[in-house]
């Protein structure tokens, strides 16, 4: 495996010093192996894939990329064992758009689980939402500098360098994970529709604690994944480490809250802006009326 003197995990499916033929098609021919919508992967551009699927985070990887979590649809099955019961005809639907009372999107959902008759009518459905983690940092320097010369580089030593990526889980779940759940959560719950989040071990660990309810009784579970690394095959593996229920309105608050420090803190901050402003000489001059007679 490589050393971890780079952020790459993986590119194009593979670690980068997995030099097998296979890892080498995949790179050269720009392929995803995870089941994304055709097989070149689309990411960041069409025609040029930033093919990044995850990076390295101290001992750990974060998945950055949300095709990654397709693996083999482990993500599916397990969103189907929560939705339906044991019994039930179901299969998936990608990227359906939901909409508002007032026919606005709310955007598109990831994955929609149908279960369905013998006559093929719907029956029941759930969401499935999808969160691969943004990244701090320039990615694609590394990146490319790799896709240069993938046998060369395999070693390769990024340390040091400006603007070295890494995951920003803040990022990921104020900008992205919170709006999700606000809108197109919303709406389903509404609907009394139950919903899943896939999303990687460090993502989770990264947000607050949330109350836990059992199975029966919740209307979110939080699918929670990782990456395993097989040093025979040189790969990884997504790998389910535990799935959280909750109710969606406690899983919202907690999420979408901020904890509040100090109040005196803040009038400090305040107190020194006032001082600045008075005494800096960058306030507007103000004239009283009997100046101006």
């Amino acid at each position: 495996m490589a050393a971890r003197m780079q952020p790459l995990a993986e590119v194009f499916g593979f670690p980068i010093d997995n030099l097998s033929d296979t890892a080498n098609r995949y790179r050269t021919k720009k392929l995803c192996p995870f089941n994304n919508k055709i097989p070149n992967c689309t990411k960041d551009k069409a025609n040029d894939p930033l093919g990044v699927c995850s990076v390295f985070e101290a001992d750990s990887t974060a998945i950055t990329c949300p095709i990654r979590f397709r693996e083999d649809w482990i993500i599916a099955d397990d969103a189907a064992d929560f939705f339906f019961p044991p019994d039930a005809r179901w299969t998936s639907l990608t990227e359906v758009r939901l909409k508002d009372k007032y026919g606005k999107s709310a955007g598109n959902i990831d994955l929609v689980l149908v279960s369905y008759n013998s006559h093929g009518m719907v029956t029941d459905f759930g969401a499935l939402e999808v969160q691969g983690v943004y990244i701090s940092g320039n990615v694609r320097n590394p990146f490319e500098h790799y896709m240069q010369d993938p046998a060369g580089r395999a070693q390769m030593k990024w340390k040091g360098k400006p603007n070295y990526p890494g995951p920003d889980y803040l990022s990921s779940s104020r900008k992205r994970l919170a709006p999700q759940l606000i809108f197109k959560g919303g709406i389903l719950n509404s609907w009394n529709k139950k919903s899943a989040v896939a999303l990687d071990q460090g993502f989770f660990n990264s947000l607050p604690k949330l109350s836990e309810v059992p199975k029966s009784k919740a209307e979110v579970a939080w699918l929670v994944y990782d990456l395993d690394y097989n040093r025979k095959t040189n790969r990884y593996s997504l790998q389910r480490k535990k799935v959280v229920y909750t109710e969606f309105e406690d899983a919202l608050n907690m999420i979408t809250r901020s904890d509040a420090g100090e109040v005196t803190e803040f009038i400090s901050i305040l107190q020194d802006k006032l001082d600045e402003k008075l005494n800096g000489g960058t306030a507007p001059t103000t004239q009283t009326l009997d100046a101006l007679l």
